[in-house]
């Protein structure tokens, strides 16, 4: 398909990314996704609040977001974009699997009341198979980062 002819989605909110993708509460780690450029590039955002599930044992006295499920809110929201760059097709996906995890490193701690916002470019991608450079930041501060890949799979 031409670069003119792909569809460029504009933003998805969270009843959008619960239909594209399988995960629920308290594993949805993106709320909304703007500036989508097809399955190129966008930002996923995620409000962290103190009444979050990791914040009752990591740490309850000086709360921080894990870094680990900074890489999972990245990778959410790069699957939900290539999803939904691929519902057109005869045969959509059915779901999408995370892969592989490199060059991760974590920046600042993530506490109740900051907002990320997930930076995700695509660096390639191959038949049913994405990679992305994901940057994860609070209010411009970069925070944590990684190389993400997913599979998205067709079931007969």
């Amino acid at each position: 398909m031409s670069e003119a002819l792909k569809p460029k989605l504009e933003a998805v909110d969270i009843n959008r990314i619960l239909e594209l993708l399988p995960h629920r509460y308290p594993f949805l780690l993106v709320d909304r996704i703007v500036e989508i450029d097809g399955d190129n590039s966008c930002i996923g955002i995620k409000n962290i609040t103190y009444n979050e599930a990791p914040f009752t044992g990591h740490f309850p006295q000086a709360p921080v977001f894990p870094g680990v499920l900074l890489i999972e809110g990245m990778a959410q929201t790069a699957g939900a974009i290539c999803i939904a760059s691929k519902l057109a097709e005869s045969k959509p996906p059915s779901r999408v699997f995370f892969m592989t995890i490199d060059k991760a490193k974590f920046r600042k701690p993530v506490i109740p009341g900051d907002t990320v916002r997930y930076h995700m470019r695509k660096l390639s991608s191959r038949r049913n198979m994405w990679w992305y450079k994901g940057e994860a930041r609070v209010d411009g501060t970069l925070v944590a980062e990684a190389e993400v890949g997913a599979m998205l799979v067709v079931e007969p």
